[in-house]
């Protein structure tokens, strides 16, 4: 939606399908019907002082203020992008991870807080806020930023911008948002770390996921995407963007193969630039994996130099640590190797071009 992850709704991310439909339903449920809302009170006093454990549950999942709710959806869409990548079980580990950290941050910050300014906090925002400012810890360190546009020449917009424009907007909703959002940091920071072996402790049980897969999935679950709309006639917005990217290639190897031409006639012995033949070789070879294709003959006179050229290319050095990055994102090490080595090692353009196919 706002990050250059594609936008093909929620297929693959019942989690994060579930509960969009789910806790927006209760919102406006609640909306409907505001004498049950004191039950969904994040009360901190009724939690310590009465022991009233279960407002634990109530008052951190359901939001009150449709504004949060909203702002709160947006995020949770965009994030997705998790899910996909690290599959439903670590997304739901993650935040059920997160969630019980930042329960237990929630009371030691305001403890904090009422320490040092003598003032007591008795209620917070409701809704799953912390949990979700906690996924811009991940975001902020897996996701490169793609820069976009400029606004007047030294502001520069990236594909992420947007993202943190609506965490702020979530931020400054209510007075003490900042001491949730806080509390999501760091709770964000502590679990994607492994702190203390946090992972290993508090995560999604197998059965559960086994048991989630086969009845709540059928229920959230959404039907992959088709790319059989012709443009014009009805395409979305993806369809079209991948046809001009598409068109772009086909522009962009059209003048790698003139350019090679006019190097070999210019000198037999001459090589070109070795990142202009890695872009040609590979390129295709990953829009277009997984589909039966027939290979493009290369020209007579260019087949010399790309042969002397590619082990060079399979021997060009790749950081392992920019491997493991991309590994980690949810790529397979073989495709990890071939982008990073096609974009000469450029780990932003090596991610971006992997996300987008």
């Amino acid at each position: 939606m706002f990050t250059t992850t594609g936008s093909r709704g929620l297929y693959k991310a019942p989690l994060s399908k579930g509960l969009l439909l789910v806790l927006n339903g209760l919102t406006v449920m609640l909306t409907l019907l505001p004498q049950y809302q004191e039950l969904f009170v994040y009360n901190l006093q009724a939690v310590t002082l009465h022991h009233q454990v279960w407002r634990l549950l109530c008052g951190r999942l359901v939001c009150l203020d449709v504004k949060d709710s909203f702002c709160s959806s947006l995020l949770i869409y965009n994030f997705r992008i998790f899910e996909r990548r690290f599959g439903s079980r670590k997304f739901a580990s993650f935040l059920l991870g997160t969630w019980c950290l930042s329960a237990l941050m929630d009371f030691l910050l305001a403890q904090a807080f009422q320490n040092l300014f003598d003032y007591e906090v008795e209620e917070l925002p409701s809704g799953l806020l912390a949990p979700v400012f906690s996924l811009f810890v991940p975001f902020y360190l897996s996701i490169p930023r793609m820069p976009v546009t400029q606004v007047l020449g030294h502001i520069h917009i990236t594909n992420k911008s947007l993202v943190y424009v609506v965490g702020l907007q979530l931020l400054t909703s209510s007075p003490f948002m900042w001491l949730l959002a806080l509390s999501g940091l760091i709770s964000g920071g502590l679990y994607h770390s492994d702190f203390l072996r946090l992972q290993k402790i508090l995560f999604v049980p197998s059965w559960v996921s086994r048991a989630g897969r086969f009845i709540l999935e059928p229920l959230f679950s959404s039907s992959q995407p088709t790319n059989e709309t012709p443009l014009g006639m009805g395409a979305t917005l993806d369809i079209q963007r991948q046809q001009r990217m598409d068109i772009l290639d086909q522009q962009f190897l059209l003048a790698q193969y003139n350019e090679a031409r006019r190097n070999a006639r210019r000198n037999a012995r001459h090589q070109p630039q070795s990142g202009l033949l890695q872009w040609t070789r590979l390129f295709p070879s990953l829009r277009h994996r997984g589909q039966n294709r027939p290979p493009m003959q290369p020209h007579p006179q260019a087949h010399t130099h790309q042969s002397t050229q590619q082990p060079l290319l399979d021997n060009s050095p790749v950081a392992e640590e920019q491997v493991a990055r991309l590994v980690e994102m949810g790529f397979s090490r073989t495709d990890a190797l071939e982008a990073l080595r096609a974009s000469n090692n450029d780990i932003n353009m090596a991610t971006n071009f992997l996300l987008q196919h």
